[in-house]
């Protein structure tokens, strides 16, 4: 199948590339690949949209190289969960959510870590970075929730993050510290080990069952479907590889997002608009 020719390299801005989303999406089977962009109408910051600071997340081999950076992040992440874990749905998550219910939508693959796509009512979801609100042991491998980690973590760090309450908040549920001395790390309760996030780092591979999953849902969309990006920058190869898969495969790719992406050059239709505004509209033609 010959892959369709891209007819829009330089996002375009404006009601007319919208509506020629719209259409082009309208009455197809879809599949939704969403990244940062989609979570910051919910005060969640992205790491490249317009206007965002640069900034370094901690790499696997740095929170494995000892108990200095395990401190430091961990600090930051105790502060930057509290406001996280209060962030609610966004009309675009909930949009996504109402697609899927009108059965347009088939799944949504997920770059983000929020798990707002559930809170908002996807049932379909892949949770492509995993999930925030969980905890992993790196030497038992048991899972726990997040919720009675940061428990654990006020009980031995009383009044640090009432302390760092104006920190800035920053991707992920992280938040800009630069003091985290005497910070309190715990330990597995099971096995004493080290706690990490549930959650794919910088330099970990995501897991392959999810990796096959989701070109499954790309190769599904051959023949009929069009894959939707909302909110990605497509940096990262986890999430642009979907993208190379659908335009080899001729399906349709629209991708909507502020600001120019990496998978510019494979798309079908690259619309420069907000994913709430955008979403809600395509959800109101299906309902």
């Amino acid at each position: 199948m010959t892959a369709p020719q891209p007819v829009a390299v330089t996002p375009a801005v404006g009601a007319a590339p919208v509506a020629r989303a719209l259409d082009l999406l309208a009455g197809r089977p879809l599949v939704a690949l969403t990244g940062a962009g989609l979570s910051t109408d919910s005060g969640i910051p992205d790491y490249r949209g317009p206007g965002s600071p640069a900034r370094r997340p901690m790499t696997i081999a740095e929170f494995r190289s000892g108990a200095d950076a395990r401190r430091r992040y961990w600090a930051r992440s105790h502060v930057g969960w509290a406001r996280m874990r209060h962030a609610d749905p966004n009309p675009g998550h909930h949009a996504l959510a109402a697609l899927e219910r009108a059965g347009a939508l088939r799944s949504v693959i997920t770059q983000n870590v929020d798990g707002l796509h559930g809170a908002a009512g996807s049932r379909e979801v892949v949770d492509l970075h995993g999930r925030i609100d969980e905890v992993v042991c790196l030497e038992c491998g048991d899972v726990t929730a997040r919720d009675l980690l940061q428990a654990r973590l006020a009980g031995l760090n009383p009044g640090f993050a009432a302390a760092a309450a104006a920190a800035e908040a920053a991707p992920d549920g992280d938040a800009v510290l630069d003091d985290t001395d005497g910070f309190v790390v715990a330990p597995c309760t099971g096995c004493g080990g080290v706690l990490k996030p549930h959650v794919v780092f910088f330099g970990e591979n995501v897991p392959r069952e999810r990796v096959e999953r989701s070109y499954a849902l790309v190769e599904g969309l051959a023949g009929s479907g069009a894959l939707l990006v909302a909110g990605s920058s497509l940096t990262v190869m986890s999430g642009l590889r979907f993208v190379k898969r659908a335009h080899a495969l001729g399906v349709p790719v629209v991708i909507l997002n502020r600001g120019a992406t990496r998978g510019d050059p494979l798309a079908t239709l690259c619309v420069d608009a907000g994913c709430s505004e955008t979403l809600t509209a395509l959800a109101a033609m299906v309902a």
